[in-house]
Order: C-alpha cells, then structure tokens, then sequence
C-alpha cells in the first residue's frame, strides 16, 4: 500500500482508496462501478442527508440508543457538510443503484470518517463511530432517500423558487398597471379580434403566475410528509417508535419548514405521488412562463416589419451577420428552460410508474427522479430572475403603433353587430378590407349609424370593458 492510497474492507472484501479520503469501501465500489454521466447527486440533496444524518443522531441520544459523545461528533460532521465543507467526497453518479443505497453509504461513511477524526481516532478504523451502526441508526436507504428528496425540494421549493415568482408576478403586474391606458387589438388564431388593453393581457400574465404559485406551495406542502422512520419497506423494523417523528420536529426547526411524519410508511416508500405532483406542478408553472415569454416576444416582432407593440430591452448584439439586429434572447431562454422543464417531469413521471421504477414496496429509480426534480427547480428559480429583470423591468409599449393596429382593425365591426346586424357589420368590414380602408371611414360613409353613436360604439377604449 502507498502512502497515497489506504485499504478499508467491506462484507464483499478489501478495497483501496485514496488516503485522504473521508468516503469508504462502498462509496470506492460505487463511483468505479457507476462512471455513467459524471455527474454526482446534487449539493442540495446531499446537504438534505447530511441534515437526516444529523437529526437522526440528535434523535437516537434522546432516546437513550447513541451516547452523547458519538452524537456530538456525528452531529458535527454532519452540520459541516449543510456548510459546504467536504463537497468532494461525494462522487457516487446520479446513474446508480435505484434506491440511493450508494449516496446514502457516501454520506455514511463522509459523516463516520469525519466524526472519527473528530474524536482523534484514524480515518477507516469505524471507530468510535462506525457509518451503519452509528450514522445510519434506525434508517434504511429505502426511507432516507426520499426523505430527502422531500426535505430538499419541499425547501427549495418554498425559501427560493416561490419568492422568485413572486417578485415575477409582481413586475408583471406593476407592467400591468403602467400599460392600462394603452388600447390595442387582441388576436384570436392569430387574427385581428376585439379590442383590449396591454395592461389587460398583463394582469392575466401576472394572475397566472400566481395560479403557479399556489400550486407549487400546495405541492411543498405535500412533500412535507416524510418517509423517515419506515426503514425497509415501511414497517419501521429496528428503528424506535418515537424516531420518526422527533426527526421530523428537529428537520422542521433546521428548515423552518412545516415537516411531519407519513401517515402511512407503506404508501410513502411504494408511491411517489406527492413528488409526482410536485413535477406537474413545475412544468405547470414553467410552460405558464413559456407562454408569456412568447406572446411577448412576438408582441415586440420587428421593429418596423413585425407588430412592434411592445420594445424588449436591447442587451446583446442579435446577429453575427446582420448589423444592428437585435434578437428577444431572453425570452427565448425562458422558452428553452420550459422545454427542459418538460423534459424533467416525463423523466420524474417515469421512474415512479410501476414496470419502470416503483415495483412493490419500493421505488427504484430514486437518484434520476430527484436530480430532475431537483434541476427543474433551479432552472425554474433562475430563469424567473433572469426575464425579471433582464426583460420585463425595463420593457416598454409603443402606445402610438398599439393605436395605429387598433384603427385599422376590421373587428372594430363588432361592437356595430348589436346595432346595425350581424349581416351589415359584415358587410362594413368586408368593403373596409377590400378598399383599404378603416372599418370607421366605410360606416360613416354608409351613414348605418349617427355620427355621434358611430363614434360611441367604435370607440376603442370602451370596448374593453371596466
């Protein structure tokens, strides 16, 4: 052996490592066993065991099954890796063994092997303080794992991505309030239809960002239910009855999130509808910032050849060919995020559908579902800050073309149809678009209505309601 490498064993035998490291035999099998994609778990989601590590220790001293000492050391360690210390020693690829065992060794074995050099004892020896009698006391891979899933999207969730909606909204609303006066033609299939005001189609973007929002803090609220505490397959074998839930009361004070015990261990460790949920309601809202982000981008086509009713903040050079181009870049971000977002959820619904990954009384495919909800939730958090304020805080309407657009409209004649017929209306707007002219010059021309009644009814505003 080099003075580089030291050999622990495992129940399948000796394995060398690097001397240095915290991790152990089962975290040095899996990372040569799984070189899939490169990529480890998320820091979050390992932050997410730490903390059950941590809670689960503080528990087990409570309740008289772990000496005061080896909870101090593993409560410790376990707070320096939620500190971001020792992230390299989880190395264990998201493409794994489908229940976490391999993440949940890694954060065994980090927390022991920290918790040993605490105690002044030698990295590998498992003593004091040994990764499955001691760190994993009272807990299985089958009930931390997405325990931890839960505690780290149910947080993310609501202390990040919905206080980033929120501002989204409120922008949106505040766009809402500046563009009120602005009448302009709505469009049904593309076409010209009745009118409306901006401020109108913006108080519906904002309204649906809240809709989004309420959704998602349901689906946090869902994933507050834990699995912890049902080890195996839910019957809690070898863990105190009392476990559970006082892990779930210290998480809830950790997060200040309002965490509690499953109600029922077998249905949370079999089904992962609360996570299922959680997805849809991400793509929900991800598809909902898609949908503006495109009606703005094409609202502000142009500038002089497209509907050029709104003007998007010019941050970059559009165009490697065409001088002076500037393209919506951001809102095409925000569409490409919603694709991926997509892309997550069918990830996420497919690894929790039985044949796939949920078979019997346990789901395995643990790793991917967490690492694409996880991701969903991220993308979604920074790509609501970035067409915050990289696009709707200095977005601008040009109230002259919205007013322009609006007159020259043919459905204009609609608000005649009540007046003078359906037939006649039609008849005013098929004359206005084969000569070119505005739906108001053929009425007066055909004198269907007095002047001062023409003018009540084609009047733009008034047709957009209160």
């Amino acid at each position: 052996m080099s003075e580089t490498t030291r050999v622990e064993s495992d129940s399948m035998g000796e394995v060398a490592l690097p001397a240095e490291a915290l991790y152990g035999a089962q975290t040095a099998r899996a990372a040569a066993n799984f070189p899939v994609s490169g990529r480890p778990m998320p820091p979050v989601f390992i932050k997410a065991v730490a903390a059950i590590k941590q809670a689960a220790a503080e528990v087990n001293g409570e309740l008289g099954l772990l000496d005061e000492r080896r909870v101090g050391w593993i409560a410790t360690a376990a707070a320096e890796i939620i500190d971001d210390r020792w992230a390299d020693q989880f190395p264990v690829d998201v493409f794994q063994t489908g229940s976490g065992t391999s993440t949940n060794m890694n954060v065994n074995e980090v927390i022991a092997n920290r918790a040993i050099q605490l105690a002044g004892g030698a990295v590998g020896s498992r003593n004091p303080v040994h990764p499955n009698d001691h760190v994993n006391m009272g807990q299985s891979s089958n009930d931390v794992i997405p325990s931890a899933l839960h505690v780290a999207a149910a947080s993310e969730i609501r202390h990040w991505l919905l206080g980033e909606l929120h501002d989204l909204a409120r922008v949106l609303m505040e766009r809402a309030c500046d563009f009120d006066g602005i009448v302009k033609i709505g469009r049904t299939h593309l076409q010209d239809a009745v009118p409306v005001r901006l401020g109108q189609e913006f108080s519906g973007y904002a309204t649906a960002v809240r809709r989004a929002i309420e959704r998602l803090d349901r689906a946090a609220d869902d994933l507050c239910e834990l699995p912890i505490g049902g080890t195996a397959v839910g019957t809690g074998l070898n863990t105190h009855p009392q476990f559970a839930s006082g892990v779930c009361s210290r998480l809830g004070e950790m997060f200040e999130m309002p965490f509690r015990e499953a109600s029922d261990h077998f249905a949370a460790q079999s089904n992962l509808d609360a996570v299922v949920a959680a997805a849809g309601a991400l793509k929900g809202a991800a598809l909902t910032l898609g949908k503006i982000a495109s009606d703005i981008r094409l609202l502000a086509s142009g500038p002089r050849c497209g509907i050029g009713e709104l003007e998007l903040p010019a941050i970059q050079p559009g165009s490697s060919i065409m001088p002076g181009k500037v393209n919506p870049v951001i809102c095409e971000s925000v569409v490409q995020v919603a694709c991926q977002i997509v892309g997550c959820e069918a990830a996420v619904a497919a690894g929790a559908t039985g044949g796939v990954g949920s078979i019997l009384e346990l789901n395995m495919a643990m790793p991917v579902i967490a690492v694409n909800l996880l991701d969903a939730i991220v993308l979604l958090a920074n790509v609501a800050e970035v067409f915050r304020v990289k696009c709707l805080e200095g977005l601008k309407a040009d109230a002259r073309r919205c007013g322009e657009l609006v007159e020259r409209s043919l459905a204009l004649c609609t608000a005649l149809a009540t007046a003078i017929g359906y037939d006649a209306a039609a008849a005013v707007a098929k004359e206005a678009y084969a000569t070119g002219q505005t739906v108001r010059q053929v009425a007066r021309a055909r004198q269907v209505l007095p002047d001062a009644e023409l003018d009540r009814l084609l009047d733009p505003r008034g047709q957009t309601g209160a």
